[in-house]
This record gives C-alpha cells, sequence and structure tokens, in this order.
C-alpha cells in the first residue's frame, strides 16, 4: 500500500474504533514496510494486539497494540478526544515496559509523545497532508525500526536553563526599575508579582490557563506599557477567583498568589523580554534545579551568599532516598506480599484494607526542610512519593480491587526559609512539580481552586529570633516524620565578615552550651535536627553539609 492508497482509503472512514483499529493498524504496517503483529510475533509475546492491562481506577483494559521496547498505541474513534486516550497510556504504560512512545490515532490523525526519562517531552502530529508530503511517513517508519531516534537532544536541565534566561532579564530589569529614584516598589511585593509571571507561563504551556490567553496578553500592542499592566491587572483578578477575561473563562487559582492583581510600575523595555519569556515551553521546566537558577540570578542578596551552590536531583537524592523513601518502600514489599497472599486466598476487602492503610500513611508523611530555599528538596521529595502512591494504585486496579485515590500532595511539605524570593518561590516550586507530575502520569483532572494555600512553607529564620524585649528564642520547627535539606554553610571567619557581627555573637550565646564556638554555621542545622529527634518531633534526618565541618572552626 502506498500513501495516496492508504489516504485515499481512511480519509472516508467513519466507523466506530472496535470496527476499523486493527485494520488501520495492518494498513500502517504496510505503509512503514513492517511486518503486522500476526505475521511478526504469532504467539502475541512481544508486538500484540489487544495486551491485557490494568487501567486506575480498577478497570481491566487492553492496550489496542503494544510493541514491547518501542511503543503503546491506542485507539479512539473518529473525532474523539485523542487526550483522554493518551491519559490512558499514562496510566497504564508502566506496565507494558514504558516504552519511548506513547501513540494515539482517530484514523485520522497519528499523535506520537515521546516518553524517555528526564526529557523533555516532544509530541509530534501525523495528519493526511503531513503523509501525503513525506514528512508523516518519515516519522511513522522511525516509530516501527528506530524508536530511540525520536529521543530529545536536549535535556530537560538544558531547556530549563534556556527557559531561566529568558526570565532572568525581565526579573533584572523590574528589580533596577525598582531601584530608581522614586519608583521604589516594595521588596515583597515585586517579589509576589514576578514569581506570579512565572507561574502564569507555566500554566499556560500546561493547559491550565486556557487559549495562550497570557502570551497573546504579553505579545499584543507591544511598547503600550500602559495596556500591558492593565491587561495583566484584569488577568490576575480573573485568576484570583475565576472568571471570564474578555470571552475567556479563566479557572479559579487562589492559594495566595493572585491574592491580588498587583501590577508594579513597568519599565518601557519590558515588554519585549517578557513576550520572548512567554514563548518558551515552561511546561517542560526541571523545578528541582529551577529554583536554585532563578533565587541566584534573580536576587542579588543570593549571589554570593552564605555557601550557596548548586544542589543536584542526584546529589539531593542521596539524601531523600534512604532518609525518606527507603524505609518507605521496605514496607511497601511487606504490604505488597500480605496483600498479594490475601488475593490469593480471595479476601479482596482485606486486601484493599491493607493496601489503603499504606497508601495513606504515604499521604501522611509530613516532610520539612528548614532551609528550604525555593523548595528544590521538597519538590524531589513529593515526586518519589507520589511515584511510590502510584505504584500502590496500580497494582490495585492490576488485581481487580476497589480504586484507592491518589492523595499524596503538597500539604504535607514543611518549609523555613528567610529570605523573601525564595519562599514566595518555594510554594510555587512544590505546585509546578506536582501538576507537572499529574500531566505525566494521568491524573490531569485538577480540582479549584488549583492552588491551595501553603501555610506549611513558613518565611523566618530557622535558628535565631527575637522576642518583643529584644531576648534571644530559639525558633520552633514544625512536628514532622522526616527532615531533609542543605543548610547554608560557612566559616568562622566567613560568618564575623559576611553576617551581621551581632547577629553571630546571639547565635553562639543561645546555643553556647550545644555547639562549640567557631562552629561552621550549617552545624546549628545539624543540632536542632538531632533535638528533634531526640524530642520525637521528627524519626529521621538527613542533611547535606561540608566535609570542613569534621575539622573544627575555621
Amino acid at each position: 500500500m502506498n500513501v495516496n492508497e492508504f489516504v485515499k482509503k481512511w480519509s472516508q472512514v467513519r466507523q466506530k474504533e472496535i470496527s476499523v483499529a486493527q485494520s488501520h493498524f495492518n494498513d500502517i504496517c504496510a505503509l512503514v514496510h513492517h511486518r503486522t503483529p500476526i505475521d511478526a510475533d504469532p504467539k502475541g509475546e512481544f508486538f500484540t494486539f489487544e495486551e491485557p492491562t490494568e487501567k486506575i481506577g480498577g478497570d481491566k483494559g487492553r492496550a489496542d497494540v503494544w510493541y514491547e521496547g518501542r511503543f503503546i498505541w491506542e485507539y479512539k474513534g473518529y473525532h474523539k478526544n485523542l487526550d483522554k486516550a493518551y491519559q490512558q497510556l499514562q496510566l497504564y504504560r508502566e506496565s507494558l515496559g514504558n516504552p519511548p512512545l506513547l501513540i494515539t490515532s482517530d484514523t485520522q490523525k497519528i499523535i506520537i509523545h515521546t516518553n524517555f526519562t528526564n526529557t523533555v517531552k516532544q509530541v509530534y502530529i501525523i495528519d493526511f497532508d503531513e503523509l501525503l508530503g513525506g514528512i508523516g511517513l518519515e516519522i511513522l517508519k522511525r516509530a516501527f525500526h528506530e524508536p530511540d531516534s525520536f529521543k530529545p537532544d536536549k535535556t530537560q536541565e538544558q531547556v530549563t536553563r534556556a527557559s531561566a534566561d529568558t526570565f532572568v532579564e525581565v526579573a533584572d530589569i523590574l528589580n533596577r526599575w525598582a531601584t530608581v529614584e522614586g519608583r521604589q516598589e516594595d521588596p515583597e511585593q515585586l517579589a509576589h508579582f514576578i514569581i506570579r509571571l512565572l507561574f502564569s507561563m507555566f500554566a499556560e504551556d500546561l493547559g491550565v490557563l486556557p487559549e495562550n490567553v497570557f502570551t497573546k496578553l504579553v505579545g499584543y500592542k507591544v511598547g503600550d506599557i500602559d495596556h500591558l499592566s492593565r491587561g495583566l491587572q484584569n488577568l490576575f483578578a480573573a485568576m484570583r477567583s475565576g472568571g471570564d477575561y474578555g470571552h475567556i473563562p479563566i479557572p479559579n487559582f487562589n492559594g495566595g498568589l493572585f491574592d491580588d492583581e498587583y501590577v508594579p510600575n513597568l519599565p518601557g523595555d519590558i515588554h519585549h523580554k517578557l513576550r520572548d519569556a512567554a514563548r518558551q515551553d515552561w511546561s517542560a521546566i526541571d523545578p528541582s534545579i529551577f529554583g536554585t537558577l532563578f533565587e541566584r540570578i534573580i536576587d542579588e542578596s543570593k549571589r554570593a551568599q552564605l555557601g550557596a551552590h548548586y544542589t543536584s536531583k542526584e546529589d539531593m537524592l542521596l539524601v531523600i532516598e534512604p532518609v525518606l523513601m527507603q524505609p518507605l518502600r521496605e514496607e511497601w514489599q511487606s504490604v505488597k506480599q500480605a496483600a498479594n497472599q490475601l488475593i490469593n486466598a480471595e479476601n479482596q476487602k482485606e486486601a484493599f484494607s491493607v493496601l489503603e492503610t499504606f497508601s495513606n500513611k504515604l499521604a501522611f508523611t509530613k516532610v520539612l526542610d528548614p532551609a528550604c530555599g525555593s523548595g528544590n528538596f521538597l519538590y524531589v521529595g513529593l515526586r518519589q512519593l507520589l511515584d511510590l502512591q502510584k505504584i500502590v494504585i496500580v497494582f490495585a486496579a492490576r488485581n481487580g480491587l476497589e480504586e484507592i485515590p491518589l492523595t499524596v500532595s503538597p500539604s504535607q511539605l514543611f518549609g523555613i526559609e528567610l529570605n523573601q524570593y525564595a519562599h514566595e518561590l518555594a510554594q510555587i516550586t512544590v505546585w509546578i512539580g506536582y501538576y507537572q507530575w499529574r500531566f505525566e502520569n494521568g491524573f490531569s483532572d485538577i480540582s479549584e481552586p488549583i492552588l491551595k494555600p501553603l501555610h506549611n512553607i513558613e518565611r523566618k529564620d530557622a535558628i535565631l529570633q527575637f522576642g518583643e524585649q529584644g531576648e534571644l528564642l530559639n525558633p520552633a520547627w514544625p512536628d514532622v516524620d522526616v527532615i531533609i535539606g542543605n543548610p547554608p554553610f560557612l566559616g568562622d571567619k566567613k560568618m564575623k565578615s559576611e553576617l551581621d557581627n551581632s547577629y553571630v555573637d546571639s547565635l553562639r550565646k543561645l546555643f553556647k552550651d550545644r555547639i562549640p564556638g567557631g562552629s561552621d554555621l550549617v552545624c546549628y542545622w545539624f543540632e536542632k535536627a538531632r533535638a528533634a529527634v531526640e524530642q520525637e518531633h521528627a524519626q529521621r534526618v538527613g542533611l547535606l553539609a561540608t566535609q570542613g565541618i569534621r575539622g573544627g572552626s575555621k
């Protein structure tokens, strides 16, 4: 079969999915010169129609086409919603080996979604015009014969850095403008506004903020600052509680981020920079590194701050995996074994109860980062908990048990951060990561308000506070299960030169019976974490530090 014959045949077909799926796929095989599933794998071991699987929600189902190590292919009827088909693939992809490509089709078009780990997701849409033009056919051939050729050249980290660069230019312009004589802006309000811009671009590219409304706003009448300011105010007002922005219905975002429609006095040169930033794909950013990049560049006080350095996701996992996840993973193995025994004994009700209890434990596990910065550790920890809960959910569904809901959420994360920019960003980093995970894993149904307040992330000094009469106070940390993080480190001499002398003297005085004078700044977090475990305010602790603290004061 050639392309013209294929297009002529299938452009006329309007039958239901069940009537045409296998016939359509066999014609695709002929088109790309590949054997059909029946010819290539008569026993159905690696390339087959109707591969059994279990969907989250308890329904047993079948993948329309499964090709081991290459793709899963899901059909829907003529002009049906292929986004729903993609969501189905996300829900059971792990049970079929998590292949590199997830493909959907309504016979009129074919959509290929890449599914490679730690890369930016890419989408290829092939319609009849693409096939006739030749490009679509070449893409289809690669899906069958060279699926790894779809692996994106750029990693998620590279895309994040590129996106961050464009937005940092926006932030720098605002910061410089805010210091112009007669145009002073409240630093907290300015930080709030900047983070609000960031989240708006992310929400738009994820599809939560509809119809590219933000990009259209900043791309219209470029140079007309009054129009831009009014447009942003109106959009933020609609996002605060939901409502119409022109003819576009806007969801209720809430959460404190859109608590008002404040827009600072904007400089004339910001419009082009904001338009360029909005053109990036913000849905692909990696919150675990974006926060660090953003806070260290946007806020000049952080650029030479307290031993600040980039903490990779791998370094974070060195702490998060053994302290937070390993005990839970070990418990899951026992829970799964018990559930299997109950299922084999046909005691589904008790098996469900065992799984539900463990799933609830995941959702009630409290995690604190007492120097959370822009929320990197909290985000990575949340993602690990979500991954494990999805495993539990899929296990229950695969065994025909009642549905276990996704309940792990940002509400179980706690943080302490003094810097105003980082404190603002930490809350949004967590939400961005949470919604990214949901959309990547087939849980894209989102209730309103989209942003719930995260009062658990506090803005305060984690190791020293002063009372109303100037008395020294040891700040309280919340009761949690696990403490993780990367507190700031600063040797004795640098503490005295980079921090206020009275602050250092007060800190030494408060901890004089617990930490030797001259100790590195990071030691105060270690001591407070140790005391939290001793007083049963936490069960386990994992903090990163410089090895220099072993050598005494410096």
